[in-house]
């Protein structure tokens, strides 16, 4: 008995030696910034840290944006974007985050508010070289990097690189990693975009959410998740908010978001010029907003040939006909599509719009030719 509870006291004082050391500390360098035009809030972090993107990033649409690192507080997350909600600037967050905590000179945090306002705190004990760069939108901080033009590499990239949030955020996390980065290595990274009805069918704001929890080069993989997410996810979240910006006569987003949209189709038909489910979301996205319909009705086209049994590429050659006034195409392929798929209420709405275009205004475009 005596063995036993001599056993049990060594187990119990070294696990709490173990509990009360910062060992698992997230050293790591992140940036958290704002999209002046559409809103968006996000955070990039990479880290010699399994799974960063489970700790770091926090982040809420209309809200803010939270990174806590170094020893890290994760409370800071959602306690951030509590008071961040009652209208408390960023520099009031953290200040109230850190007066409540008994560990402020091991904690680091950066936070941007709604208003692209930024602040952040580098504790005292934070490992060497710990530090932060904030600017109008955005915050970059690390610890246990190589040095300080981490951070400034990080701030430069942000500023200096055009495009949406998230390519500003991923820039400046490669420019980190050119200057040095993290200096144990690399093991981790997350890029998380908010953006009101940005996420999957409009149900949640998480416009872009991704993590490589455990990789040799997680930026590497990272990046090409991304531009996986951007085809998978992002063209229809767009389409779908650039509708949203309007409703709230945010015009000036619009406009921009459909600039982005079609920057990046072109980037993707060049490097993917004969994937017919990229060649059909491009096609649509240009005929239904009205950018360019005779080019969707050629990247359609494009897409019936290397799909030719596809339904829906055959539904966005019908839509790109209506939409130049090819009536007649469009019936004919609207009237083919109900006979193959009769229950699908879609195909009979759309061959009913066709129908009703062709009666109130004839035919006065003449022949696309399908």
């Amino acid at each position: 008995m005596i063995k036993f509870f001599f056993l049990l006291l060594l187990f119990t004082g070294t696990l709490s030696s173990l509990i009360a050391q910062p060992s698992n500390v997230v050293g790591t360098y992140s940036i958290v910034g704002w999209d002046s035009v559409t809103g968006d809030l996000g955070i990039a972090v990479q880290s010699k840290f399994l799974a960063v993107g489970a700790v770091v990033p926090y982040a809420k649409a209309g809200v803010g944006a939270v990174a806590t690192q170094a020893f890290a507080n994760t409370t800071f997350g959602p306690k951030g974007l509590s008071f961040l909600e009652t209208g408390l600037s960023a520099q009031e967050v953290i200040s109230l985050l850190l007066a409540g905590d008994s560990a402020i000179s091991e904690r680091q945090i950066g936070i941007v508010d709604a208003h692209g306002n930024a602040f952040a705190h580098t504790g005292s004990k934070c490992m060497n070289y710990a530090g932060q760069i904030t600017g109008k939108g955005y915050t970059a901080q690390g610890n246990i990097l190589a040095g300080r033009e981490v951070v400034e590499g990080m701030a430069r990239a942000f500023e200096n690189t055009n495009g949406d949030l998230a390519e500003r955020l991923l820039s400046a996390l490669e420019a980190g990693e050119r200057a040095g980065g993290d200096k144990r290595g690399r093991q981790s990274a997350a890029l998380l975009v908010v953006r009101e009805k940005g996420g999957y069918a409009g149900m949640n704001d998480r416009f872009i959410d991704i993590r490589v929890d455990d990789d040799s080069l997680p930026l590497v993989q990272l990046r090409r998740l991304y531009n996986l997410w951007q085809v998978t996810f992002l063209f229809e979240a767009r389409f779908r908010t650039i509708a949203e910006f309007e409703k709230q006569k945010k015009f000036i987003a619009a406009d921009v978001e459909r600039k982005r949209v079609t920057e990046q189709f072109n980037a993707q038909l060049r490097s993917r010029p004969d994937d017919p489910q990229l060649l059909n979301q491009i096609a649509w996205f240009l005929a239904t907003n009205n950018i360019d319909k005779v080019q969707a009705l050629e990247i359609a086209k494009r897409a019936a040939r290397l799909a030719p049994a596809d339904l829906n590429i055959l539904d966005t050659l019908a839509e790109c006909h209506y939409q130049l006034q090819h009536y007649d195409e469009a019936i004919a392929i609207g009237s083919e599509l109900v006979m193959k798929d009769a229950s699908n209420d879609t195909y009979w709405n759309q061959l009913k719009k066709f129908r009703d275009a062709k009666q109130q205004n004839g035919n006065p475009q003449g022949s696309g030719n399908r």
